[in-house]
């Protein structure tokens, strides 16, 4: 019998594994940070565009402030009727 030890490599501590996982959050969280900074710069373009002067928003727009009450109750009656379909 040979007394021979064999060395296995050391596994990774608590510590480490910490460390690893506290580093890969950091990245996925910079990741959708960037990534919903893009969504929200592309909403803001598409709100600003939807805007413009003779458009469907724009058009809503002036309605809403000329009747805001007529429109708060139009408004009222499509959320009810969305959700009696559902």
């Amino acid at each position: 019998m040979s007394n021979e030890t064999f060395e296995t490599s050391p596994q990774p501590g608590i510590a480490e594994r910490a460390l690893d996982t506290a580093t890969d959050m950091s990245h996925s969280l910079g990741e959708i940070v960037g990534t919903l900074g893009a969504a929200a710069d592309r909403l803001s373009e598409a709100a600003k565009e939807a805007r413009r002067p003779g458009t469907a928003l724009s058009t809503l727009a002036a309605i809403t402030r000329e009747a805001p009450l007529a429109s708060l109750f139009v408004a009222f009656l499509f959320g009810v009727a969305i959700a009696r379909r559902g």
